[in-house]
């Protein structure tokens, strides 16, 4: 009743019907403060080139700003000159003004920085541009006709853009051509011989082909080319089977094999029948490294001219004995080819778990025979000892991340709640911490400058600052750190102001009741990211919920959580067990305990900083999104006296419909049975099946629910489809419960376009303040 009488207001006033009209002047007063946080830029990637001065280089920085009007995002170019002087001052040089880069999907220098690739993906049926550019000039513009192939793969997961040393040849992923389609005209089905531009006659659809779901509803088969960047000419990978997706191509040095790629399966459905599931944060789907000839070189000319004769050169397997295998890099003298696994999440179902680095020696002599040996460089942690290493969880690598020695690579990782640069030598298996050891900021590694790093680091209370480590010993681990004045714009004394106002630390939170049949690794502490004005302890609280369930908040700037505490509110951050960053343990301790561990999680972390003085318990607001979403919708049921108002992103609030419907119904099964649950999966879940995720969702909880609920939901979501969310309010509503629903009608799971962006979190502002006040 309060939201249909609020809703009547706002029309009879003439207001947007999504405007309370008792919160007008909030709606604007919270506007404008957010677009303050909106008009921050972002620091994206980097790029170093050496020079033949030891003491000089060259960088490029890209740096990307929200453009609410346009809806989409801006990209710039920033170069600079670093000079290095004998007492290891470093004296960064930039060019006066950034030059945008408009309608770019991608940006890839060579090897050497002399040469540029710009990828222009085009959104209809023009052909993809490739343009070459040199130090002052256009030095080629290539146009791929989509009869060749379609858009470039630029997602960065199957995104593989990678120039020959030579700087002669660029391989890359892109769309295969499309498929033929039925064509039908007066007479009915035509079977040959009609050109596309003959009148009277259309296209059918033809079968239907899976996709890899969310982020990749429009995209079929990820396939790999070779183009000579001088004739403009372009050559498939042929002997790829279809079967197989591929990704994150590189050159490989002085072999017949020239081209190293990851491949994905798409057998992926019950007992490895063709399905393809969704792959976006997933990281349990089977792949492995491949490698096969330059479609350009000598025996793949070779192969050509003696088909007739069988004689061809086939794609080879590296890496046959392992489930996962991706990001490829090679070594800079050759000698080994490293590469991430996530075989503990391929192994165990969860759709990211803690991850391996391994290594394979190349054969010098350029020839392969499917039988090379894998080395583990850093193993699975199970069971991380105090303040210890807990494994490593990597999202990326540099293309280029190795020291001057050629065996020291340079890696962003998880550290509990804090994002890490670690050093990992290759051949002895040693690693280290680089970034700060005492720092509860989060760094991350943009590029190496010989046996420097170029690096980015911020807390939740901190802009992103860009920082230059240097090392100071050869034998030992020790860096110094020097801040990089940068040209990047101030933000306004507002922003300033409050952001100098908060503090944050990480609170290490014990679990609650800790049984026998708890692995070592899930019996330690987890931990929460507490941020709260530095004068003031009685502001009203708002937790904070990751999704996944395997991912974290790390304790990084976010504009939309700095934003939602300018509004004078603590946050409470949970990195609740099952979190990245805490050991394989910890992690695996979750699936199969969904709705009752995590929820008591929070729930324990909650009652810390009650205990603690640090929180008035009667003005607490919980959002979360995704899975997130799903604690959140739980914890109003489960713990329906605790929160005052609650908002939720694209929510799991009933998995017995999920599972039908998402990009990931194996998701459901794991996160539901545990590791077992990779057997149960099937599209045609059993009654008793169903029954188990009614029982654990959301849903089975509604009856409790007593607290205001705002949601945002994407209509294109393939993860966690619309109807879940919308299920839930419509019930919630019935029952009498005060409710809000947004949707976004192009948007997908991440609700990420600039203005979809900017209205959900202006909401969330709004309702937790009409609800908490301040």
């Amino acid at each position: 009743m309060a939201t249909t009488q609020a809703s009547q207001a706002a029309a009879d006033k003439g207001l947007p019907l999504a405007v309370d009209a008792t919160m007008v002047d909030e709606y604007a007063s919270q506007s404008k403060l957010l677009q303050e946080f909106v008009k921050i830029p972002t620091i994206g990637k980097a790029w170093i080139f050496n020079s033949k001065d030891d003491d000089m280089s060259k960088a490029v920085v890209s740096i990307g700003k929200s453009d609410l009007l346009a809806n989409k995002r801006r990209q710039f170019l920033l170069n600079t000159h670093i000079s290095k002087s004998p007492s290891k001052s470093v004296d960064f040089q930039w060019s006066p003004f950034p030059t945008e880069i408009s309608g770019v999907s991608a940006i890839v220098p060579s090897p050497s920085g002399e040469k540029l690739l710009l990828v222009r993906n085009s959104e209809d049926d023009s052909p993809t541009k490739l343009e070459i550019w040199g130090p002052c000039q256009l030095e080629n513009e290539i146009h791929i006709a989509k009869s060749v192939h379609g858009s470039l793969y630029t997602d960065e997961w199957f995104e593989g853009i990678s120039w020959n040393q030579e700087e002669t040849f660029i391989a890359y992923v892109a769309e295969e051509p499309p498929q033929p389609k039925p064509v039908f005209n007066d007479y009915g089905f035509k079977k040959e011989g009609l050109s596309e531009k003959d009148c009277k006659s259309w296209k059918g659809q033809g079968d239907w082909e899976e996709t890899w779901g969310e982020t990749y509803s429009k995209k079929r088969i990820p396939a790999l080319f070779v183009i000579n960047i001088s004739s403009g000419e372009v050559r498939p990978v042929k002997q790829i089977p279809r079967s197989l997706s591929v990704g994150q191509v590189i050159w490989a040095p002085s072999s017949s094999y020239s081209l190293v790629f990851v491949a994905w399966s798409s057998d992926n459905g019950f007992q490895g029948t063709p399905r393809k599931l969704g792959i976006k944060y997933c990281y349990n789907r089977p792949c492995a490294l491949y490698a096969a000839p330059d479609p350009f070189g000598q025996e793949a000319e070779k192969s050509l001219t003696e088909g007739n004769k069988g004689e061809t050169t086939t794609m080879i397997k590296l890496t046959a004995n392992l489930s996962s295998a991706f990001f490829p890099r090679f070594s800079p003298d050759g000698k080994y080819l490293v590469f991430i696994s996530a075989k503990s999440a391929v192994d165990s179902g969860a759709h990211n778990a803690t991850n391996s680095l391994h290594r394979i020696e190349w054969c010098t002599d350029g020839k392969l025979d499917g039988s090379l040996g894998v080395a583990d460089v850093v193993p699975i942690v199970l069971c991380p000892k105090d303040n210890c290493f807990p494994g490593l969880y990597c999202f990326g690598l540099l293309r280029d991340p190795w020291l001057t020695d050629g065996q020291t690579m340079i890696i962003s990782s998880v550290w509990g709640s804090r994002e890490v640069i670690l050093s990992v030598n290759v051949v002895s298996c040693e690693l280290s911490r680089v970034s700060p050891q005492d720092s509860d900021y989060s760094w991350n590694v943009l590029a190496v400058d010989k046996n420097n790093i170029l690096a980015v680091s911020s807390s939740l209370i901190t802009l992103p600052q860009m920082y230059y480590g240097i090392k100071v010993s050869q034998t030992e681990s020790n860096w110094e750190w020097q801040g990089v004045s940068t040209p990047f714009p101030k933000p306004s004394d507002k922003i300033s102001s409050v952001l100098a106002e908060h503090k944050f630390s990480i609170l290490k939170i014990p679990i609650s009741n800790p049984t026998d049949e708890l692995a070592n690794g899930a019996k330690l502490p987890f931990e929460a990211i507490f941020v709260s004005h530095k004068d003031s302890a009685s502001n009203p609280t708002i937790v904070v919920l990751h999704g996944g369930p395997h991912s974290v908040y790390p304790s990084s700037y976010s504009k939309s959580l700095a934003f939602l505490f300018s509004q004078g509110y603590n946050l409470l951050v949970v990195n609740y067990r099952g979190s990245l960053g805490f050991g394989e343990e910890a992690l695996q301790s979750l699936p199969g305990n969904i709705g009752s561990q995590d929820v008591n999680d929070v729930l324990t972390a909650l009652d810390l900083v009650i205990k603690r003085g640090l929180i008035d318990p009667s003005r607490v607001a919980v959002v979360g999104g995704s899975h997130g979403g799903f604690l959140t919708t739980h914890l109003i049921g489960q713990a329906p006296d605790t929160f005052v108002a609650a908002a939720a992103r694209n929510p799991v609030c009933n998995l017995s419909l999920m599972v039908g419907t998402s990009d990931i119904p194996d998701w459901c099964f794991v996160e539901i049975y545990g590791k077992e649950g990779k057997k149960y999966f099937s599209e045609s879940p059993s009654v008793d099946d169903l029954c188990q995720f009614h029982q654990k969702s959301p849903i089975s909880h509604i009856a409790k629910v007593k607290t205001p609920t705002l949601f945002l939901l994407g209509a294109q979501d393939l993860r966690v489809p619309v109807s879940n969310g919308l299920q839930y309010a419509r019930a919630l509503k019935e029952r009498g419960i005060e409710t809000k629903t947004i949707i976004f009608p192009e948007d997908i799971h991440g609700i990420d376009k600039p203005q979809s962006d900017f209205e959900s979190f202006l909401n969330i502002g709004v309702w937790f303040k009409k609800h908490m006040g301040k």
